[in-house]
């Protein structure tokens, strides 16, 4: 049986390759219609409706995935002007729980993924394979993590959570 926390599977790093590198830039790039279409047509109990049991709403999770790819993307200029930055961890649960999450239409959050994602895709095609080489400490892990290992943290995170989203609409019959 399928873990419903992790529908796609869990992320597994990659060695570099231009094929991966372009597949990884293209899901990217892909995200923000792949998230729309996943919610289309939901209503509001569809939408504050959790994937599983104990998990986060419809909602929180749009709401997440513009959250996290905007650390995603803050974090990856970092890499590329700073030498090995520490990144900012954040509670992502806490930042789920917050009012605008409750009170701001997912919408709003689709478009600043739309955006990004376009903000991003050109930054990640245009960046140099020895670019992503470079690192950012992560005091979570207590590690350095390559921008080539978030590249493919990132592009996995968005098909995850679109996978939540769409795994729920099975099960529903939505």
């Amino acid at each position: 049986m399928t873990d419903v926390r992790y529908p796609i599977g869990r992320y597994e790093p990659q060695p570099f390759s231009t094929e991966t590198k372009e597949k990884w830039i293209e899901e990217i790039k892909c995200l923000p219609e792949k998230a729309e279409a996943a919610i289309s047509d939901l209503l509001a109990n569809q939408l504050n409706t959790p994937y599983r049991e104990g998990g986060w709403t419809v909602r929180q999770v749009v709401h997440h995935i513009a959250d996290s790819h905007m650390n995603f993307y803050i974090r990856l200029k970092l890499g590329l002007t700073e030498n090995a930055p520490t990144i900012k961890p954040y509670d992502e649960n806490a930042w789920s729980k917050l009012i605008d999450v409750e009170l701001v239409s997912v919408n709003v959050s689709l478009s600043l993924i739309r955006a990004l994602h376009n903000r991003l895709y050109v930054l990640l095609k245009n960046m140099k394979d020895e670019e992503y080489e470079r690192t950012v400490f992560n005091p979570e892990k207590n590690h350095e993590m390559s921008l080539w290992t978030m590249l493919g943290l990132y592009a996995w995170h968005g098909k995850h959570h679109v996978a939540h989203i769409t795994s729920l609409r099975e099960v529903m019959n939505w």
